[in-house]
């Protein structure tokens, strides 16, 4: 009989991802076989991605129907559909620490892509996709962005990237901007002043993240505009690279360490000037305020960045708090619903973004605590393509019988998934909404 699940705050241990054991293939089967027996015996976590279907599937279907049947070469089937949304261990397992049975999922399979890593086994696709900074890069040159942009609409094109890369023909691609978010925002000097509030100081260093960088940056051209609305100074960083989320997805831990020490320094500085930390990206904010530390807990820069790190409507809501937010909105936005991001839902903040758009009058909020099943990569990918649309298939249903005049997610990724799957109208980034209904 299973013992009862833990009633107290799950606590997160540091990744011991650079011990020898880590890396143990042996030791990693091991480990996976005991998570996996505790898994098998609860199914809490059945409806929120592929990985325990496919579990559940593989001891269903095995001679002894316990997990000492299933054999080890197909524990990769259940690596392989997991991409560390968090939400097994922060919202539904009952046996993380404190638990004494102590089982953090999603950081075993963290484990098992690292080990699968090392070895050499993940396809040069995977290791092209997530290599953001660099494609960013090259598809973002004047002429190569326009050619991409033509390309990625035209059905026979998008048909021989899926044989040649894998890349599925019907999954929803970003489009590249030429004129890059860093080049759009200013950089303001050190001595720059903000009006403190609460934990906040008032002015704020947006990370700008490959995404918005390359991709949208019409959203934080929104996203200053709305905080000096609000009286908040925005500079931008000297430098920065990606952070290092689609790498730690990847397991390919030693890129993850190449990032931190290019960006932690600079954002390390910017905090000791006193500016606040954000990004639009909630994946960016979590790698910052949870991984890094959990990946390097002795760095005293690490600890410094995350501490000073806020997602961005956590940011206003708190000057709210402390009377610091203008709410003269100007128009209304009638009703939206709101997709609540995988990775802003486990920093434990609250519903923030709701929050924020309801004080909108004539705005009513409805959200949808769902997984997407974008994942950034996940839903691009051949193999996982059809997976993807099936996880997303709740959230755009929803969307549809609910007649709603806006729909969006924190995650821009995430927001265009989901308007593949309805095959109707355009996501919205909140903070596009946000400043719609200032009109500014």
């Amino acid at each position: 009989m299973a013992k009862e699940g833990n009633l107290e705050a799950p606590t997160r241990h540091p990744l011991d991802w650079r011990s020898k054991d880590f890396h143990d293939e042996e030791s990693l089967f091991k480990e996976m076989e005991r998570v996996f027996d505790i898994c098998h015996g609860c199914r809490r976590c059945v409806s929120l991605c592929r990985s325990f279907p496919t579990l559940f599937d593989l001891v269903d279907n095995s001679e002894s129907m316990e997990v000492d049947g299933v054999a080890k070469a197909d524990y990769w089937q259940v690596v392989d559909h997991c991409y560390l949304c968090d939400l097994c261990y922060m919202t539904k397992c009952p046996y993380v620490p404190p638990h004494e049975w102590n089982l953090d999922f999603p950081h075993l399979m963290l484990r098992a892509k690292a080990v699968k890593f090392g070895k050499g086994e993940t396809k040069l696709r995977d290791r092209i996709l997530t290599s953001t900074d660099k494609v960013g890069a090259i598809a973002g040159i004047p002429i190569v962005a326009q050619a991409v942009n033509a390309a990625n609409k035209v059905g026979i094109a998008r048909k021989a990237l899926e044989a040649v890369a894998g890349i599925h023909a019907k999954a929803w691609l970003p489009e590249f901007s030429s004129k890059p978010l860093r080049s759009r925002l200013e950089r303001l000097p050190s001595d720059t002043q903000g009006i403190p509030a609460g934990r906040t100081k008032g002015k704020v260093a947006l990370f700008a993240t490959c995404y918005m960088n390359r991709n949208e940056p019409g959203i934080g051209e929104d996203f200053k505009a709305v905080f000096e609305q609000n009286g908040i100074p925005v500079t931008i960083a000297e430098k920065e690279r990606c952070c290092g989320m689609p790498k730690l997805e990847l397991g390919d831990l030693e890129s993850v360490k190449k990032a931190k020490e290019e960006n932690i320094p600079v954002l390390a500085a910017l905090v000791d000037e006193g500016w606040d930390l954000t990004a639009l990206v909630p994946s960016c904010v979590l790698m910052f305020k949870q991984e890094l530390p959990l990946m390097f807990p002795d760095d005293e820069n690490v600890m410094k960045v995350k501490n000073a790190f806020f997602d961005p409507f956590e940011y206003l809501m708190l000057r709210h708090k402390e009377g610091c937010l203008d709410t003269n909105f100007r128009q209304p936005l009638g009703k939206v619903v709101y997709h609540a991001a995988c990775h802003q839902r486990v920093q434990n903040i609250g519903q923030k973004t709701r929050e924020l758009l309801s004080l909108i009058p004539g705005t009513t909020v409805e959200i949808v605590e769902r997984c997407s099943g974008h994942d950034g990569t996940y839903a691009v990918k051949r193999e996982f393509h059809e997976s993807a649309m099936k996880i997303v298939k709740p959230i755009a249903s929803r969307i549809k019988e609910s007649g709603a005049d806006h729909y969006g997610s924190d995650c821009a990724m995430a927001g265009h998934h989901i308007g593949n799957a309805l095959d109707q109208g355009s996501p919205e980034h909140p903070m596009t909404l946000l400043k719609k209904a200032y009109g500014i």
